[in-house]
């Protein structure tokens, strides 16, 4: 990123917009999918469905011990996102792929740490994709935004290594 100064904005920017963007379609999903058994759209690639998930990412970890996925979901989330964001800001130069790919990253966990608070340890899932054979499980917005902000980081890093690799 050009100005070490604009990091902390940046981040910040994205973090929220993420979790905003994510709280508000939850919001939506359920006054819009409540009662319903759901609705398919796009010639049914895409399908809107109500799912309550204890679990993390396409309901990972569902299945372990409430008091596990307390410890895991509720206590270390808020501190691994500290710690990224920390990890971030103490960067020298980071790019602005890094910087949106952690804002990215910490947005979507605290969006499902914040729904977890509010619902009894669960997140609102209400997504799912299906193309040809392929198809998801129930997922929401804060999981594409850290699937997202994954992909932003795989792809800066590889970014810098192919720029320190070739010849100047």
């Amino acid at each position: 990123m050009r100005s070490k100064a604009r990091v902390p904005f940046v981040l910040l920017a994205v973090l929220l917009g993420s979790a905003g963007c994510d709280q508000a379609s939850k919001q939506v999903a359920i006054s819009s999918l409540a009662g319903s058994g759901g609705v398919s759209v796009a010639g049914g690639a895409l399908r809107l469905e109500l799912a309550s998930n204890p679990g993390v990412f396409l309901s990972l970890g569902a299945d372990l011990p409430e008091a596990v996925r307390e410890v895991l979901f509720l206590g270390l989330v808020p501190l691994l996102v500290l710690w990224l964001c920390v990890h971030l800001l103490r960067t020298r130069e980071p790019s602005c792929g890094v910087v949106v790919g952690v804002g990215l990253i910490a947005g979507g966990g605290l969006a499902n740490w914040l729904d977890r608070l509010l619902h009894g340890g669960a997140v609102t899932d209400f997504l799912m994709v299906a193309l040809g054979p392929l198809r998801t499980g129930v997922f929401n917005v804060a999981d594409v935004a850290v699937v997202c902000g994954v992909v932003a980081l795989l792809a800066s890093a590889r970014g810098s290594r192919t720029s320190r690799e070739s010849p100047a």
